[in-house]
């Protein structure tokens, strides 16, 4: 029998309540996936929207070392100065061949981090990333575009485009399933074509 696949989700205050619904929806659903929601804060936290969040473990890479793949969801609270530090949880992860993810206010995490270093990648719009964090190694190799790009086990993507980060994120963590996540591409598109 197959391995399950596990995705760790990290979740700070204020997360954007639309940018992990499909992922984890889909991956869990239609790839048989393992959905874990990590955090580094000790209890509840709280969506944009003012739903509540349990994580199930923080965001030590001693007890993530079964995760093949980290997806860090946006917040208002990833510019702040006093962010936390998830860096050694990303760079274990992408050293055991996983897939690393951010999107919207996660990116700054994957900046701060160094992931974007010989790395294309994109966010909320050129010189956001910038205007938040300063500098950061990478960022001539930033993409402007309006959906999720996809650099080998990087995946980066603005707020906007959960759809996109969705569909790159499971076709690196799924390389196997191409045919599948072409289909939900194609399946995801129709919301945007003309009636």
């Amino acid at each position: 029998m197959e391995q399950k696949k596990t995705i760790g989700f990290v979740f700070i205050d204020k997360f954007a309540d639309w940018e992990f619904g499909l992922l984890s929806g889909s991956a869990t659903d239609w790839f048989a996936a393992r959905a874990v929601a990590l955090s580094p804060l000790t209890g509840q936290v709280r969506s944009i929207g003012g739903l509540k969040l349990v994580p199930e473990r923080g965001v030590g890479t001693e007890e993530n070392s079964d995760l093949d793949a980290v997806a860090v969801i946006g917040s208002d609270t990833w510019p702040s100065e006093d962010a936390p530090d998830i860096a050694p949880l990303l760079h274990a992860t992408l050293a055991r061949g996983g897939i690393v993810g951010g999107i919207c206010g996660g990116t700054l995490a994957l900046a701060r981090a160094g992931i974007f270093e010989d790395r294309r990648h994109t966010s909320n719009g050129a010189g956001w990333i910038e205007s938040k964090i300063g500098d950061y190694p990478g960022s001539s190799l930033y993409r402007d575009v309006p959906y999720a790009v996809r650099d080998a086990h990087i995946v980066s993507a603005p707020g906007s485009a959960p759809g996109t980060f969705t569909t790159n994120f499971l076709e690196a963590l799924f390389p196997e399933k191409a045919g599948q996540v072409a289909e939900m591409r194609e399946f995801i598109a129709r919301e945007f074509q003309a009636a």
